[in-house]
């Protein structure tokens, strides 16, 4: 079963709070597009006049129009700022709840393992899973689901709005979407490995660190500071590197996928111009 599914299960008790955030994400991604389609009216109003289309619907001076119009932008922008308030309280204390709720989960069901367990196992991994992972979760609910929630709403929107206007040139700019999909797709697949050996790293150096502050009457008795010191140099230095091939793959993601975007903007702009 994948994570996020096993997620949504664990948190029902939420779903409540889950669906009034991502209404309020959705309503909030809507008046962000009218703003580029208020612009499209506006330049209409200056360049057609009394032969606009909002005098079409019955508003022919065009000194009223524009007065609509700026209206209408106060009533979006209101809107849009109102909306987000209310989805990044909703995202925020959502994530609050699930993350003290898995803390506390997590640390009940870790004292009701066997004493062997914890021999076999660092004490730092289970600082992590407490600590870095659940603020992972909580971190995903603060901000990357109102993100996909945001990007796949406007996508549709946008996407509406270009068919409608020219098929040609809307089917034109959505040839990179594929490649730019299976692109992510890819990178997280192998970015997933790559941070997960950075967490092991992560683990041993926690459990290193832990275990020297805990025993640093027996490093001064024996005058171990300097080995003790470069057993943490290693670890430390094993962490840098791992996050380091980490951060090499992930800082490719942006750049990549900005080529496959610049594609369909020229195709675009030279189809569009022509």
């Amino acid at each position: 079963m994948h994570p996020l599914i096993r997620l949504f299960n664990h948190a029902r008790q939420y779903r409540r709070d889950a669906w009034i955030a991502s209404l309020y994400s959705l309503l909030n991604k809507i008046f962000d597009v009218l703003p580029e389609i208020l612009i499209g009216v506006a330049v209409d109003v200056v360049v057609n006049q009394k032969a606009s289309f909002l005098a079409g619907l019955g508003i022919a001076e065009p000194r009223d129009q524009l007065v609509l119009l700026a209206l209408l932008t106060v009533i979006i922008w209101v809107g849009e700022s109102l909306f987000q308030y209310l989805y990044d309280v909703r995202w925020r204390n959502l994530a609050q709840n699930l993350q003290h709720d898995l803390r506390m989960e997590a640390y009940q069901h870790v004292q009701q393992l066997e004493l062997a367990y914890f021999e076999r196992n660092r004490s730092g991994n289970l600082l992590a899973i407490l600590n870095e992972d659940i603020n992972q979760m909580e971190r995903f609910f603060n901000g990357g689901f109102n993100s996909v929630i945001q990007v796949f709403s406007g996508t549709l929107m946008v996407g509406a709005v270009f068919f409608f206007l020219t098929k040609e040139l809307a089917f034109l700019a959505l040839i990179p979407v594929p490649f730019i999909l299976y692109g992510a797709f890819w990178f997280q697949s192998r970015l997933a490995t790559r941070y997960t050996s950075v967490r092991e790293t992560a683990g041993a150096l926690a459990t290193r660190l832990n275990n020297n502050l805990q025993g640093i009457a027996t490093v001064k008795a024996y005058a171990a500071e300097e080995i003790e010191a470069r057993h943490i140099a290693e670890a430390s230095d094993d962490y840098r590197g791992k996050n380091a091939e980490a951060i090499r793959l992930s800082a490719a993601i942006t750049p990549v996928i900005r080529m496959a975007i610049l594609a369909g903007f020229t195709v675009t702009l030279l189809y569009g111009a022509s």
